[in-house]
């Protein structure tokens, strides 16, 4: 069972930057994929960015292509997402999730989530 914790959530004006970090535990991730979901209050859960582990291709929601990147560090299990550009529409809070059936469905391992909130 793998376990996720995020942090490096926060408040931040309009333009600014933050980054996002996930370290997971309980397994190796060999040719999984990792990604970022988001929930803003009163919506739906959504795909933000994913990257697979073993040879670290990327993909992303068109909402944050361009201004926010995906990367991980095998070394220390941990993957990130730096957030660039960001607006006050990317307020919610931040999910990592394993093991993506594919580059923008979730899967079943999920971490307790970090608010991001920009204010304009």
């Amino acid at each position: 069972q793998v376990q996720l914790v995020e942090s490096g959530g926060g408040l931040v004006q309009a333009g600014g930057s933050l980054r996002l970090s996930c370290k997971a535990s309980g397994r190796t991730f060999s040719n999984h994929r990792m990604g970022w979901f988001r929930q803003a209050a009163g919506k739906e859960r959504e795909f933000v960015a994913a990257i697979r582990w073993s040879i670290g291709s990327t993909y992303y929601a068109d909402s944050v292509k361009g201004r926010f990147t995906i990367s991980r560090d095998t070394a220390k299990n941990t993957v990130y997402l730096q957030m660039n550009s960001l607006k006050p529409e990317d307020t919610a809070v931040y999910y990592c999730n394993a093991d993506l059936p594919s580059w923008s469905d979730p899967g079943a391992s999920w971490g307790q989530g970090t608010q991001v909130t920009v204010s304009s």
